[in-house]
């Protein structure tokens, strides 16, 4: 089951990815097209930075899931089956202790109790934790920065249930590496 749902996710993050990616080369050359016209569009650039950001993310975190991520396996290769799996074991909890962290990182970050607290009030959110987070605008595009960081509750789920499925559901990631 845990398998079955990192599958799932991991699917949806790469479809999300590469439909980022194709925006990200069309708002390119929307951009170049509109400047050598002399009639630049001035959100497109942002646009683009932001796209190839939560690109970058959820490529990333898909990227767990089938184990495409940079490796150094010299040490792995050279030890014997039976402590290269312990190296395995423990690079994947490393991992697991990573999302962890990191999904407490972005709870610290977006502090959605407090702002239930103040009853979705975004001067009291601020005013009782100095958190100017839900405040902070875009330079260009019309709305504010807190929905373009939504990526990182993302990254953080999709790393999290990644390197459970890798620890503890039978992972394709976990499949492989004992095949070679």
């Amino acid at each position: 089951m845990l398998h079955k749902a990192s599958a799932l996710w991991a699917r949806i993050e790469l479809f999300v990815a590469a439909f980022l990616a194709a925006s990200i080369t069309l708002l390119i050359l929307l951009n170049v097209v509109t400047r050598a016209f002399g009639q630049a569009i001035y959100w497109v650039d942002e646009a683009a930075i932001y796209a190839m950001a939560w690109m970058t993310f959820l490529a990333g975190s898909a990227a767990v899931h089938y184990g495409n991520s940079v490796a150094v396996t010299l040490l792995e290769t050279s030890l014997g089956p039976s402590m290269a799996r312990v190296l395995r074991v423990f690079k994947d909890l490393c991992v697991l202790v990573f999302a962890l962290l990191m999904v407490w990182f972005v709870w610290r970050w977006y502090l959605p109790l407090e702002l239930v607290q103040a009853d979705f009030d975004v001067r009291a959110f601020q005013g009782s934790t100095f958190n100017f987070i839900y405040s902070e605008p875009t330079t260009t595009l019309p709305f504010r920065k807190w929905i373009v960081w939504l990526v990182m509750w993302s990254f953080a789920f999709g790393l999290l249930l990644h390197s459970l499925s890798i620890l503890f559901g039978g992972g394709e990631h976990a499949e492989r590496a004992e095949a070679t």
